[in-house]
C-alpha cells in the first residue's frame, strides 16, 4: 500500500475530515504568516546584534494580506469541535489530563532545547538584543497554548452553554470584547486586556462546540460570512480599527492584543466561508491523495507550531555566516516582501527536519490518549 492508501485505511469512519482540513489551513496560515512578518535585522556595524522588525510597519498597504494569514479563529474553532466530540462519555479528569499531556509534551521539549541554548548565547557574549529577539520568537507563540488549555478545561461548561443556547452562546463573549474595545481609548488596564484574551477566543471555540453538537447548520454561513465581512469593513473604515489583523510594531493599537471585534469579525467571515464550502470539501477529502497531506499535518500540528520560529532562527543564524542576503537579515523595506518569499521553502525544509527529530514526543502523547 502507498502512503496515501495507508493513511486512508487508518482513518476512522467517524472522523470529520473537513474540520481536520480547517486545522491544516490554520497551521499553514499561522506558520506562513509568522515567516512573512518576522524580520530579523542585523546591525551593519555589529552583525551578530539582531533586532525584530516587520514589513507591515513600512508598507501599510500589505494589511489586507494579513487577513489571509491570521487564522487563529480557525484553530480555536477546530479545538472546540474536537474537545466537544471527545469529552462526551469520558471521565473529565482523565480526559483533561490526556489533552493537557498532548499539548504540554512538545512545549517541554522546546523549552528543554532553547533554555540551555539561550544560556549558551549569554555565556558566549551574544548581544542582548539578539537574546531578546530569540526568546521573543520562541516563546511568544506559546501564549496560544495557554489560552487553548484554559478553554479546554472549560469545555464541559462551554458545551453546556451551547446545548442550552446553540450558536447564540457566542453573544456573551462578543459583548465582553465590545466593552473592552470601548474602554480601550480610556486607558485599558493590563489585567483586563489579559482577561479578555480567553474570553475573545471562546467565541470561535463555542462555534466549534456548536458544530460538534449539531447546533451550527450550514445556513449559518449566510449570517457569518456577510456579517463578518461587512462588520470588519465598518470597524476599519468607520470606527478607526487597525486594518492589519496582526500587530504592527510602533502602532498605537493591535487587533490581537487583546483580540478586538475586528478579529472576531474576521473569524466569523472565515468560518462562514468554511461552512459554505464544507460539502465540497467533504467530497474532495474522500480521495486518499487529498486526505493524506491533511492527516499528516494534523498529526504533527503541535510540533509544527512549536518549532516553526526555530526554523526561521536557524536559517537566519546560518545567514550570518555568509553575510546579508535579500530577504534575510536586511531591513524589511522596499522589495523585502518579494525577496522573503523564496526563503519560505528553505524555512519549510528546516522545519521538516526539526519535525523529524521532535514529532515523536507529540506522537507518544497522542498514543497514550488513544490518538
Amino acid at each position: 500500500m502507498g502512503w496515501a492508501a495507508r493513511i486512508e485505511a487508518a482513518t476512522p469512519a467517524y472522523r470529520d475530515r473537513t474540520v481536520d482540513a480547517l486545522r491544516a489551513v490554520a497551521i499553514l496560515g499561522v506558520v506562513s504568516g509568522h515567516w512573512l512578518v518576522s524580520a530579523l535585522v542585523s546591525d551593519p556595524y555589529r552583525p551578530a546584534a539582531l533586532h525584530g522588525a516587520s514589513p507591515l510597519a513600512y508598507a501599510p498597504g500589505l494589511a489586507p494580506v494579513t487577513w489571509l494569514f491570521q487564522t487563529l479563529s480557525l484553530f480555536f474553532f477546530a479545538g472546540g469541535y474536537a474537545a466537544a466530540r471527545s469529552v462526551e462519555g469520558r471521565d473529565r479528569r482523565s480526559w483533561l489530563g490526556s489533552r493537557v499531556s498532548r499539548a504540554a509534551r512538545p512545549v517541554l521539549v522546546l523549552l528543554a532545547v532553547w533554555l540551555p541554548a539561550l544560556w549558551l548565547l549569554s555565556a558566549t557574549g551574544a548581544p542582548r538584543s539578539t537574546r531578546h529577539v530569540v526568546w521573543s520568537l520562541v516563546s511568544h507563540p506559546l501564549w496560544f497554548l495557554l489560552v487553548y488549555l484554559v478553554l479546554t478545561a472549560l469545555t464541559p461548561v462551554l458545551r453546556a452553554a451551547v446545548l442550552r443556547g446553540g450558536a447564540w452562546s457566542v453573544l456573551p463573549p462578543v459583548a465582553v470584547v465590545a466593552l473592552t474595545d470601548a474602554a480601550h481609548g480610556h486607558g485599558l488596564p493590563g489585567w483586563l486586556a489579559t482577561a479578555t484574551v480567553p474570553v475573545a477566543w471562546a467565541a470561535p471555540y463555542l462555534l466549534g462546540v456548536a458544530l460538534a453538537e449539531g447546533r451550527l447548520p450550514r445556513r449559518a454561513a449566510a449570517v457569518l460570512l456577510p456579517l463578518g465581512m461587512a462588520g470588519g469593513a465598518a470597524l476599519v473604515s468607520l470606527a478607526g480599527y487597525p486594518a492589519s489583523a496582526v500587530g504592527v510594531p510602533g502602532a498605537a493599537r493591535s487587533n490581537l492584543d487583546p483580540p478586538s471585534l475586528f478579529t472576531l469579525a474576521l473569524g466569523a467571515a472565515q468560518l462562514g466561508a468554511f461552512l459554505l464550502l464544507r460539502p465540497w470539501l467533504a467530497r474532495l477529502l474522500r480521495r486518499p491523495a487529498a486526505w493524506a497531506p491533511v492527516a499528516a499535518l494534523n498529526l504533527a500540528a503541535m510540533t509544527l507550531y512549536c518549532w516553526h520560529q526555530s526554523a526561521l532562527l536557524l536559517v537566519t543564524f546560518a545567514g550570518l555566516l555568509v553575510g546579508g542576503l535579500p530577504g534575510l537579515l536586511d531591513a524589511p523595506t522596499g522589495d523585502w516582501p518579494a525577496h522573503r518569499l523564496p526563503w519560505l521553502p528553505v524555512f519549510a525544509l528546516v522545519l521538516a527536519g526539526l519535525c523529524s527529530l521532535f514529532h515523536r514526543f507529540e506522537a507518544r502523547a497522542a498514543g497514550r490518549r488513544g490518538g
